[in-house]
């Protein structure tokens, strides 16, 4: 069986018709159904979505039974998932395993607690950080605030609502299924999930991803209009009413974070509609390329309110919408310009490093390698 076979699951003389999803790790000769989905009477747009579950669930036994059979139908089901087609390849070599391919470009930097003792800068590449004294222009500067972000890989849950979070604060556009499958979804930060080791009993790691704010930015080279530019505290920043729609910055991003308004997916008549966005942040048209901002207009506001008491932002003042929603504070913004601040603080740990730094990019958010401290009485 593959992702997207639909299958007849009976039980206790109930049956109903599903799709199915294989996940690594998952308990053999079990499988896991998910409640709340297949409703009739949800509306418009919540009618039919999904199968119900419901119908093999009984008062007897509301959340385990045994003795489910299931069968196959033949039938196939269209399953949406974004990482397949955010896939960093290697480059020159096609890699079909993305967990694979991950720590091949060391998109994940994982050790034991034990070996990070014996060597503490287990996360860190001497040859990749002299790389950066090879250039042809003088680096950027950022003599006031320097923004920047640390993602702490130890902390991170994988629970998805730094991507709620960021949807609603920034006005991203609900595309709809079809136009994920495309490769068309609009979200500014995504969260990848990696395996590693056996199919029974696999780690999972999982790693947010959003723009990197490059200080050596591949993005804006391209641009034909400077529609992409770099701000004097380090952002870099889209000039939507200038984007022409080139997707040249697309192309051009090792970390595939930017997004291209195929479609005016923006509903911009119904005024019953004005009130869900934020009225800080533009709404975006058919034909602009978008990605994060490091939510600018939370930056802009606190330095304003600073700005009227005549004194410096302080740290931890201002908060990303992602950052803001952390449950496992993960997520970390701040003046990296700042010794004393939190961001560099964490920046200046063994642990930190960053995304293909291979590639000179330099970029202003860096994550913290993942800490591992298993116990070796304890068998796989």
């Amino acid at each position: 069986m593959s992702n997207g076979d639909v299958v007849k699951l009976s039980l206790n003389g109930r049956e109903v018709r599903a799709p199915i999803w294989i996940q690594f790790g998952h308990a053999a000769e079990s499988l896991t159904v998910h409640l709340g989905y297949g409703r009739r009477r949800a509306g418009r747009i919540g009618n039919g979505v999904g199968f119900n579950a419901y119908t093999l669930r009984t008062s007897n036994s509301p959340w385990f039974a045994g003795g489910l059979q299931l069968e196959r139908t033949g039938e196939k089901y269209a399953l949406a998932s974004t990482q397949h087609h955010h896939m960093v390849d290697r480059e020159g070599q096609k890699v079909e395993e993305e967990s694979v391919n991950a720590f091949q470009r060391d998109l994940i930097r994982v050790t034991t607690l034990a070996e990070f003792r014996k060597n503490p800068r287990f996360a860190q590449d001497d040859a990749e950080e002299s790389s950066k004294a090879l250039k042809l222009y003088p680096g950027f500067q950022s003599p006031g605030y320097a923004w920047g972000m640390a993602i702490d890989l130890n902390s991170c849950i994988g629970c998805g609502a730094c991507v709620t979070a960021c949807q609603a604060e920034n006005n991203l556009p609900i595309v709809g299924k079809a136009e994920v499958i495309a490769g068309r979804e609009m979200h500014w930060i995504r969260v990848d999930t990696y395996f590693r080791g056996g199919l029974d009993s696999p780690e999972t790691y999982y790693e947010p991803v959003l723009c990197m704010h490059c200080e050596n930015a591949p993005c804006e080279l391209v641009c034909p209009v400077a529609a992409t530019v770099h701000s004097p505290e380090g952002l870099n920043e889209m000039v939507y009413n200038r984007c022409v729609g080139t997707r040249y910055c697309s192309n051009n991003c090792p970390y595939k974070v930017r997004r291209f308004n195929f479609k005016l997916y923006s509903d911009w008549t119904t005024q019953s509609l004005y009130p869900l966005r934020n009225p800080n942040v533009t709404v975006r048209s058919r034909g602009v390329m978008e990605k994060c901002s490091y939510c600018v207009q939370r930056i802009n506001a606190v330095k304003i309110e600073a700005e009227k008491q005549d004194r410096a932002v302080h740290d931890g003042e201002i908060v990303t919408a992602c950052q803001a929603v952390c449950p496992a504070e993960a997520i970390v913004f701040g003046d990296i310009n700042d010794a004393k601040s939190r961001v560099s603080k964490l920046k200046a740990q063994t642990r930190n490093y960053s995304l293909l730094t291979d590639l000179n990019t330099r970029p202003r958010t860096t994550y913290l390698a993942r800490l591992r401290n298993p116990n070796p009485e304890i068998e796989v």
